[in-house]
């Protein structure tokens, strides 16, 4: 038992063995949330508390959604960026079939040179 300066017990961290964070990690992969009889099993079978199955799970369930959001962020910036490529080409192509129209002879020459310009 640690003690803190004034001689209070100090709270430590538990360390979880391997077979234990890969049983956890088993079952959150199965569900997000457990029920208290289901918790009360894994916790007695990992030969751990209760709290330390409920705070892991909600400690797990926290990274997930970051995770998550981080995955949905990046996928949208992705799916926006080929979004705006395919509007610029589209433009562009727009562009081009002005270039590739024949010129009106009787068109001033600034068109002509905006055309050049261009391409």
């Amino acid at each position: 038992i640690l003690l803190d300066k004034d001689g209070k017990r100090k709270h430590t961290r538990p360390t979880f063995s391997g077979q234990q964070i890969f049983a956890l990690e088993k079952t959150f992969e199965q569900t997000k949330y457990l029920a208290g009889p289901e918790r009360a099993r894994l916790a007695y079978s990992l030969g751990m508390t209760e709290s330390q199955v409920k705070v892991w799970f909600q400690n797990r369930r926290t990274k997930w959604r970051k995770k998550h959001a981080a995955e949905m962020a990046t996928a949208k910036k992705k799916q926006d960026s080929e979004t705006e490529r395919l509007k610029g080409a589209s433009e562009n192509e727009e562009e081009d079939d002005d270039y590739n129209k024949p010129l009106d002879p009787n068109s001033d020459d600034e068109k002509i040179t905006q055309l050049l310009k261009k391409h």
